[in-house]
């Protein structure tokens, strides 16, 4: 079995998660969220066997580099990332009502780079300017980052929806978490987004300063990346010196992650240095 055929399945994996846990919030069956988190938790064993094999495979293909080099690899890692971090937070919080959304953005990532005609698959070499140690320290911090964020995000839909409906409205398995509750774990998540989005880029300035010889040059990815750095400098700095809260937070949060899908998706539509991944 080649990589791509597990990763593949794996994407599968996450959708029947998905349709299990919103299955569960439906008809309110707690049978259907525990097989969902053990779907999810396979899906993620199989997503890490598949990075794996295809790291395998590049050196079997003598090429050898880590399989984050291009638009699938990036975005099989993006799905491992995010439903790694969701597995940590239900385990802390005893609370799988954020598998509703994680999962669901797993699979549309595994989707995208599945299924997407306008990804390919095919395990290439590197070219000159990705050639650098540089490349797992910065990928590997931004796409924790942006999995942070997109759970994040998850979070504040999930606030939004339980602030304009009552507790009876929405008596579910899932218990929803209280407001406060809610509104904490978004700022934890954006926060330690923040800190690896931070490290991913100055660790990308290092390596552009290697590649092209200059620290900053305005590409439309670094420029975006920057753009979306403030958004959510802005929350943490409206959460800690003005006090914001609530649906202030919520938003601000959803309008950082909308960035970030632009960032990751959009600029690739634009020419620069960046236009390859």
């Amino acid at each position: 079995m080649n990589s791509s055929y597990l990763l593949s399945i794996v994407t599968f994996i996450y959708g029947l998660a998905a349709f299990l846990y919103t299955a569960s919030w439906v008809f309110k069956k707690k049978l259907l969220g525990t097989a969902a988190k053990w779907i999810a938790i396979t899906g993620i064993l199989c997503n890490t066997a598949g990075i794996v094999l295809r790291w395998i495979e590049s050196y079997s293909l003598g090429i050898g580099h880590a399989p984050l080099s291009n638009m699938y690899e990036s975005l099989v890692f993006f799905a491992w990332t995010i439903i790694l971090i969701y597995l940590v937070i239900e385990y802390r919080y005893k609370n799988k009502i954020t598998g509703l959304l994680a999962t669901p953005l797993a699979f549309m990532a595994m989707a995208y780079a599945s299924l997407s005609p306008n990804v390919s698959s095919r395990i290439q070499p590197l070219i000159p300017a990705l050639k650098s140690n540089w490349l797992i320290a910065h990928v590997v911090t931004c796409f924790l980052g942006y999995a942070a964020f997109a759970i994040a995000f998850g979070v504040s839909l999930l606030y939004i929806f339980r602030k304009k409906n009552k507790p009876g409205k929405i008596g579910v398995f899932f218990h929803f978490p209280e407001l406060d509750v809610l509104d904490e774990l978004t700022y934890q998540t954006v926060t330690f987004g923040f800190l690896f989005l931070t490290i991913g880029i100055i660790t990308g300035s290092v390596w552009a300063n290697s590649a092209w010889g200059s620290y900053w040059s305005w590409d439309p990815k670094e420029t975006w990346s920057l753009i979306t750095w403030f958004i959510y400098a802005t929350l943490l700095h409206a959460r800690m010196v003005r006090g914001w809260a609530g649906k202030r937070i919520a938003y601000l949060s959803i309008i950082g992650f909308l960035a970030v899908i632009f960032t990751y998706f959009g600029v690739n539509l634009l020419p620069g240095l960046h236009s390859y991944g």
